[in-house]
């Protein structure tokens, strides 16, 4: 999955149309508000939906920027290990796996712009959340927080 070109390299089904390596961005996806609550307070990021197979796969490829109250959040259809790369991704991300109580599982800090490097959650997590890199430890946000968001609330 790509968010600044990141991509998941789990099995996930694929239609005929969602085939070929993406050349360039999408279009900016639907989006909500996601928020975490650390220890320093609650934080608040719009963040993308990444729902879709291709969407996923796409991400954050070939995108300049990310604001730093921006993001993408990645659902899992089912609990399942992630595995991320930066292939494409021209911009350091933070990639936070979140578990499926909600909870942040682990942090993977300012993966590196263009790496093919698999970022493993190391276990099954209902969802991924990509922010820009270093916003994690800027604001404090640990593995533990609480986040919430409208779509994970959907998936309990």
């Amino acid at each position: 999955l790509n968010s600044f070109s990141v991509r998941h390299l789990g099995a996930s089904p694929v239609r005929a149309e969602d085939m070929g390596e993406p050349t360039q961005a999408q279009a900016t996806l639907p989006k909500e508000n996601l928020t975490i609550a650390s220890a320093n307070g609650r934080h608040v990021f719009s963040v993308e939906l990444a729902k879709t197979p291709r969407q996923q796969q796409v991400g954050e490829m070939f995108r300049t920027t990310l604001p730093a109250d921006n993001g993408m959040l990645f659902l899992w259809a089912t609990p399942q290990q992630s595995d991320m790369w930066m292939e494409n991704t021209l911009v350091p991300l933070d990639i936070v796996f979140i578990g499926t109580d909600h909870r942040i599982q682990a942090i993977a800090e300012n993966a590196v712009p263009r790496s093919l490097a698999h970022i493993s959650s190391h276990g099954p997590v209902g969802a991924t959340l990509e922010l820009a890199g270093g916003v994690t430890a800027k604001l404090g946000i640990t593995v533990g927080d609480k986040v919430e968001a409208p779509s994970l609330e959907k998936k309990s």
